[in-house]
């Protein structure tokens, strides 16, 4: 078996929002979009630079349901970017909430996160420091041993 692609697919409650905000905070490009009769968006794929991401509105009768405001995550859509604070910045102004504001990290990257108006929580980063992954964990581990003490 060959995978030849994996695609995150993400639903919303209102697709229409969550792809104006995708394209003005990401500079993601709509590629085209299936919308039911009544009007709800039930298939829409989203160029961010060469990566599909997929999106739909919630679908409670298929189980397929959107995140809800204020509630616990499970996951996180991680993307490099040139410059994280720009991007983040640019986030905020167009409604999303603040996680974890910049900052450099042990493991080379300078990132930050919040969540989209819809309910989903982005991580924003650049690099600023190649690392090995032997490095990697020795200060991973230092990190964990310092916040244990």
């Amino acid at each position: 078996m060959a995978i030849h692609e994996l695609f995150a697919y993400i639903h919303v409650r209102n697709a229409a929002e969550a792809i104006a905000f995708y394209t003005t905070v990401f500079g993601a490009t709509e590629k085209f979009r299936l919308v039911e009769p009544g009007g709800r968006l039930g298939h829409a794929e989203l160029d961010f630079a060469g990566t599909t991401l997929m999106i739909s509105e919630a679908f409670p009768e298929y189980g397929i349901l959107a995140p809800e405001a204020g509630t616990p995550t499970f996951m996180t859509l991680h993307l490099h970017v040139d410059n994280c604070d720009e991007v983040i910045a640019r986030a905020l102004k167009a409604g999303a909430t603040l996680d974890m504001a910049a900052q450099d990290h042990f493991y080379g990257e300078r990132s930050g996160s919040f969540r989209d108006p819809s309910g989903h929580r982005w991580s924003v980063g650049h690099s600023i420091e190649e690392v090995a992954p032997e490095e990697m964990q020795r200060r991973y581990t230092a990190m964990m041993n310092a916040s244990a003490a």
